[in-house]
């Protein structure tokens, strides 16, 4: 069946230069190989649904690698390739283009990654999690244009549902429950029923999924405009309690998830990964962070919370000691605590990240040096007695810092 232009121009229309002429060179070197493209899963959701394509993803009957090799060549674009799923990922000055060869996939168990083979673009259409991921926009060749849609995807689109393709999709890869729940909230679409009926019942094929790739999955979900919202779904749905026992997510975290963005935008979503955790006891820490598959600055921030939350407030503390306090632990751990904290422990919390950890004294070290501070670990001491009377009030000028200084030095001088 021949294709219309109409789809390929509306998506050149909606990419950045750099991509929309990564994609050009791309079709002009498939008609030259005679190989067949198509646009495959989210960007062509995502263009049916006038929402901006992410990274372009590309399916070739042929070889994916060596196209992707001629790609990268042609426009000096970086290559990485990944020989034992036929994929290549081409990008560099704002172009990024993912191409994989077409193929089969079948899994030899539960929660492993799949053996694939090269294959159509039917048969790669129809190993896809969704039936709205598993459209296809041909390219090139006399089909360019034409709409690939086998398991009635854009039916599902229009009716905002989301639908898996068989009766065993999740137990093949249950990740697909935590991207169900993804797509459900980022595209105020709806689980399907039958879907969501497999989904309960395959819950338990969650604890199949390597800590990585439960990682990698809640990494995505972070990185959305409102992770809260897809992180009560999966509460509700029962995924979040099968990952681990003493995850659970309410509206009142949902509610901290917001309140970290207006007070602390650029610390999400590192401070994400503690908030996370919040209703974790401190025994399942450990478990939950291996769950995860925590990194190290991630799993910092984790067991500092839990230890800060345990100390409760410090009751009528100045600015200093209030600093001393959280000056010991990472920075995601303490707006964490300012997001989900509550009456003294979130405004000093609050305080810390927002005035006092960014308050020093205007003396420097060969300041002090100068007058007449011996050198040595003296010197960082009496940096930090300064930093304290500034915090708390004492000194405000060069010179009540000096004064302070001074006085000092004559009291050891007695």
């Amino acid at each position: 069946m021949p294709g219309s232009p109409e789809l390929i121009e509306k998506l050149l229309a909606s990419l950045p230069t750099e991509q929309a002429s990564a994609l050009t060179r791309l079709v002009e070197l498939a008609d030259r190989r005679s190989a067949a493209i198509y646009l495959v899963g989210g960007p062509v959701r995502d263009l049916l649904l006038d929402l901006q394509p992410g990274d372009l993803d590309v399916a070739v009957e042929g070889d994916a690698i060596d196209l992707a090799a001629h790609l990268a060549e042609a426009a000096d674009l970086r290559l990485v390739r990944h020989p034992r799923f036929g994929t290549a990922t081409v990008s560099g000055d704002g172009a990024h283009v993912d191409l994989a060869t077409a193929r089969s996939e079948t899994y030899e168990a539960a929660g492993a990654l799949p053996t694939v083979r090269p294959s159509s673009i039917d048969d790669d259409l129809h190993r896809r999690d969704f039936t709205i991921n598993a459209m296809a926009l041909a390219l090139n060749g006399t089909a360019a244009g034409r709409l690939l849609d086998p398991v009635g995807g854009r039916a599902d689109l229009d009716a905002g549902l989301i639908r898996v393709q068989h009766t065993a999709s999740f137990q093949d890869d249950a990740t697909r429950i935590l991207r169900a729940a993804r797509y459900e909230v980022r595209l105020a679409f709806r689980i399907e029923g039958a879907t969501h009926d497999l989904l309960v019942r395959d819950l338990p094929f969650l604890e199949t999924i390597s800590p990585a790739r439960v990682h990698r999955e809640f990494e995505r979900t972070l990185l959305e405009r409102e992770p809260e919202r897809a992180l009560l779904r999966l509460a509700e749905l029962g995924a979040l309690h099968t990952l681990h026992p003493s995850l659970h997510f309410d509206r009142e975290l949902g509610t901290a998830f917001e309140r970290l963005r207006e007070i602390a935008p650029r610390a999400t979503p590192a401070a994400y990964w503690p908030l996370l955790t919040w209703h974790v006891p401190q025994p399942a820490t450990e478990p939950v962070i291996g769950r995860l598959a925590l990194t190290r600055r991630q799993a910092d921030a984790v067991r500092a919370l839990s230890a800060l939350r345990g100390r409760g407030p410090l009751a009528g503390a100045r600015p200093s000691e209030t600093a001393s306090l959280f000056a010991a632990h990472p920075a995601a751990a303490v707006w964490a605590l300012a997001a989900a904290g509550s009456g003294e422990e979130r405004e000093q919390a609050h305080a810390y990240m927002a005035t006092y950890r960014t308050i020093r004294p205007l003396l420097r070290g060969d300041d002090l040096l100068a007058l007449g501070v011996p050198p040595g670990k003296a010197v960082g001491e009496v940096l930090a007695d300064l930093r304290a009377a500034k915090l708390d009030g004492e000194v405000k000028t060069r010179a009540d810092e000096e004064r302070l200084v001074r006085d000092g030095l004559a009291r050891n001088d007695e």
